[in-house]
């Protein structure tokens, strides 16, 4: 075999594992270090050691250089620099710190009382719970950019209150399904920090490109609850004074004014100096944990035991996604080293794409990658399958990058594999079934298309920002 058909049944080998339900981090660094190995196995400095082993008359002399010539290899080199790498990755060190941040004001109670107050402040209108769930979400998966962690809450706080007011269950699933997903994509996204690690795009530019995209989907999503609500009033019937109580305007302002205000600021404050360049994302993050820990406090929600799995939480999801990168860089080395990258690039060059029919291509695979794998996996893994490819058709990282975090909504919202309905799934009453959550996140996945299809046909969605604030 050759060395590019060995680095081909390498990415075949690692995908069969992870079907089997193998951990996709050490089996990417399994996977490295094994074909590594062969990769850059020197024959030549193995028979230089056994030469050394006749001339030597010492028995445990010449187990060591014997010991020398198996491991003096340099995949092990590779891998050591690879760890420090990440380990000293400055957009990196941002991950840990918006996770911190996240996990707190998930902790703090200030969920619940966003979504009273909205819910509340939107009694008058079609929709009015669903509306106030999905701004919810929108806010909360925004500061957190955790889709368990916000699918999961919010469905013990929205869920039961949507039941209760008599909303269709498939309805009220599809909405806090589809909500939850939004953190992916609206800044600051833990997801976009990892594609500008995995990319060398400025996280700065990927913010300022996400914003308008991300505000587009969240009004799509908000017009079809709208707009299903009325044209059809039994899937979201208006709520009752004791379902949703009327409050006089002073107060509902002062409601408005404790709850929405401070966490709207808070991200407000920390999108706002990453996008000025009065801070950088690390910092920027720094100012944001510590603005969720001053708000727990404010609520007087903070207790030891609560900072206690903020951190943990924070520690596991962290490590997790630096291994995933250490494994990363480690197996795409060495494929690219077998000769497996030129090869994937030579074949999708021979195949005369134009540029719209490369995006569609990659999405797709995207797509259908997103029903076994995570959005970690598919950004840190896959994606830089296609990066080098991008130059040849024309494509800007930028908008590419803006398209998967799009693309990526759907991965967790596409059956048979659609996490944010397991996450529901996990914590809802008994009665409410799998394929009501499915039915009804549907029309969520075709907003998804839809602002997919604008991204394409008005790139200036994606650009204006950036262009605006930084220039071309």
């Amino acid at each position: 075999m050759t060395d590019p058909q060995i680095a081909l049944m390498m990415l075949g080998l690692f995908i069969i594992f992870v079907f089997l339900g193998f951990p996709i981090a050490f089996t990417l660094m399994a996977m490295g270090i094994g074909f590594g190995y062969y990769a850059y196995f020197d024959a030549r400095r193995m028979w230089r050691s056994f030469d050394r082993m006749a001339d030597d008359t010492g028995w445990l002399d010449s187990t060591g250089l014997w010991i020398e010539g198996l491991f003096n290899n340099r995949i092990f080199d590779l891998f050591v620099n690879q760890t420090f790498t990440v380990m000293s990755n400055e957009v990196l060190t941002a991950v840990p710190l918006f996770l911190f941040m996240g996990y707190i004001v998930e902790r703090a109670n200030i969920v619940d009382r966003l979504f009273s107050t909205l819910n509340i402040a939107a009694k008058n209108m079609p929709g009015s719970m669903g509306v106030a769930a999905l701004i919810t979400c929108a806010l909360f998966a925004t500061a957190t950019g955790i889709v368990g962690a916000v699918v999961t809450l919010m469905g013990l706080l929205a869920l039961p209150a949507m039941l209760k007011a008599r909303y269709d269950p498939s309805f009220a699933s599809g909405i806090i399904c589809a909500g939850g997903t939004l953190g992916i994509l609206i800044p600051p996204s833990i997801m976009l920090i990892v594609y500008a690690a995995a990319s060398n795009v400025s996280i700065v530019r990927l913010y300022a490109a996400a914003l308008l995209p991300g505000l587009t989907l969240v009004t799509l999503y908000l017009v079809y609850v709208i707009g299903r609500s009325i044209l059809q009033p039994s899937v979201a019937p208006r709520p009752t004074a004791e379902e949703v109580p009327d409050v006089p305007k002073g107060k509902l302002f002062l409601l408005i004014l404790t709850s929405l205000v401070p966490l709207a600021f808070l991200i407000l404050a920390v999108l706002g100096s990453i996008l000025f360049g009065l801070a950088t994302p690390s910092e920027a993050a720094s100012i944001g944990a510590l603005g969720g820990i001053f708000l727990a406090f404010v609520y007087r929600a903070m207790t030891w035991q609560r900072m206690r799995e903020s951190v943990y939480l924070t520690v596991r999801t962290t490590a997790m996604v630096c291994w995933l990168f250490v494994g990363s860089y480690t197996f795409s080395a060495v494929f690219s080293y077998l000769g497996g990258e030129h090869l994937i690039s030579d074949f999708v060059q021979g195949l005369n794409l134009s540029p719209l029919m490369f995006l569609l291509l990659a999405q797709l695979i995207i797509f259908l990658l997103g029903w076994p794998l995570e959005w970690s996996e598919i950004i840190i893994i896959f994606v830089p399958i296609f990066l080098p490819l991008l130059a040849f058709f024309q494509i800007d990282p930028l908008f590419f990058g803006i398209l998967v975090a799009l693309n990526l909504q759907t991965s967790f919202l596409t059956p048979p594999m659609a996490m944010s309905a397991y996450y529901l799934k996990g914590i809802a009453p008994p009665e409410i079934k799998l394929t009501q959550i499915f039915r009804g996140v549907m029309p969520f996945l075709v907003c998804v298309f839809i602002a997919m299809a604008m991204m394409y046909i008005f790139p200036q969605i994606v650009f204006y920002l950036p262009e605006l604030m930084y220039g071309k």
